[in-house]
Parts: structure tokens; C-alpha cells; sequence
């Protein structure tokens, strides 16, 4: 099979995804930054938010930490660490406070074993080695005419969908409880409490955005795979 023929139509089932990807990634960059801007009324930091949910869930143990890196704030299950970037972390906004919540969230989860961030965690190994080979074992499968190599690379990666699948409503949960310990604890107010949805809805949208670019990816494969039967 000739090289150029891989990039073929098929490339067109990928469109629709890039777009939400694209645009997924302006609305997160510019609801975080217009946020970001606006203080909260009592002026928590981020890292007074997340010290102040973590020990009332009695997580005394769960250390917060700085991570150099814009919007790269996370919970480590592993390590019981919740990293918040320098904005977040110091910062007094609506943006910092619905980030910082989110991740708290996540400990929450954890704490709770709430099923699907267990199921996410216990596949993480699998995903990160299928992800790596999947597209490798794929071409070369197609390349060479290798049938059941080439579905072992559509198999494979289909482990990255699950995950990518797994992952929306681990997100979804973690914002819910996020937004809601914030009204009810009076953290914050009113319309900030919207603003900071908002913020939460877009950063929604980028794993939204991710996981319909791995269903299109694989739709894809088994596009390429099926097309010289």
C-alpha cells in the first residue's frame, strides 16, 4: 500500500472534533482570563479555598502544592497532592476559587472511592502504554497488510476512548460538588457563583472536546482498516 494513501478521506471524520477542540481551547483560555480579572467578593485564594474544603472533609492529610503551569492544576491520587498553578493558587478570582473547588473536588472523589474515578485510576497504566503502541502497531499492520496487527492497534486504543469516556463524568461530578460546597459554605455569592460555573463549564468543554476526537480517531481506524476489503 502506497504511504500517501493513508491520508486520505477518512481524515474528513476528524474535522468536526478539531473544530470543538479549537474552539473548546479559545473558550476555556478566554472565560478563565475574563474571570481571572474579577475578584470575589470575601477574597479567598485558591489556596485558602482548598484548605479550608479539604479539612472540613477531614482530608488534613492531602498536601496543596504549586505547579508551575497555567491551568495544569490537578489532584494526585497517588501521592494525596493537589496542585494548583500560581494563579490559582494565590490568586483572590472567581476563576481561582472554581478551580481550586474542582480539584478539591477530585479529593472527594477519592476519599468517597466515587466508581468512576476508581475505574479511571485503576486503567491509567493500560492507557498510557496503549496509547503509546496502539498508533504504531496500527501502520505498521496496514503498511505491511497485517490484519490482526492492525486490530490490535484499533483494540488498543479503544482502551484511550474508555478512558477519555470515563473521564466526562469524573469531571462533570467533581464541578457539581465544587460549585456546591462553595454556595452552601458562603465562599462565594450570588452571580459569582454563576461566573465560577462558567468557568467550570468551559474547562468541561476541553474534555468533551478530547473525548470526540478519540471516538472520531477510532472511527477512523476501523475506516482505514475496512477500506480495501
Amino acid at each position: 500500500m502506497p504511504f500517501y494513501s493513508i491520508f486520505d478521506p477518512t481524515m474528513i471524520i476528524l474535522i468536526p472534533a478539531m473544530i470543538i477542540s479549537f474552539w473548546a481551547q479559545i473558550k476555556i483560555s478566554s472565560t478563565y482570563n475574563k474571570y481571572n480579572q474579577v475578584r470575589t467578593m470575601k477574597g479567598y485564594t485558591g489556596k485558602e479555598i482548598a484548605r479550608m474544603m479539604l479539612d472540613e472533609a477531614g482530608l488534613f492529610n492531602v498536601r496543596i502544592e504549586v505547579i508551575n503551569s497555567k491551568l495544569g492544576d490537578h489532584y494526585d491520587p497517588s501521592s494525596r497532592i493537589l496542585r494548583l498553578s500560581p494563579e490559582v493558587y494565590s490568586g483572590g478570582s472567581i476563576s481561582s476559587a472554581g478551580i481550586a473547588a474542582h480539584e478539591v473536588g477530585h479529593a472527594l472523589q477519592h476519599k468517597e472511592k466515587y466508581k468512576p474515578l476508581t475505574i479511571r485510576n485503576s486503567i491509567v497504566p493500560v492507557v498510557n502504554v496503549s496509547s503509546s503502541i496502539s498508533w504504531i502497531l496500527f501502520f505498521i499492520g496496514l503498511l505491511l497488510g497485517f490484519k490482526g496487527l492492525t486490530m490490535l492497534g484499533i483494540i488498543l486504543f479503544s482502551a484511550v476512548v474508555v478512558f477519555q469516556l470515563i473521564t466526562l463524568p469524573v469531571e462533570f461530578d467533581a464541578s457539581t460538588r465544587a460549585l456546591n460546597i462553595l454556595k452552601s459554605r458562603g465562599i462565594l455569592y450570588g452571580d459569582e457563583t454563576k461566573n465560577a460555573q462558567k468557568v467550570l463549564d468551559a474547562a468541561a468543554m476541553t474534555y468533551v472536546a478530547a473525548t470526540l476526537m478519540a471516538v472520531s480517531q477510532l472511527i477512523r481506524l476501523i475506516a482505514l482498516s475496512n477500506r480495501d476489503d
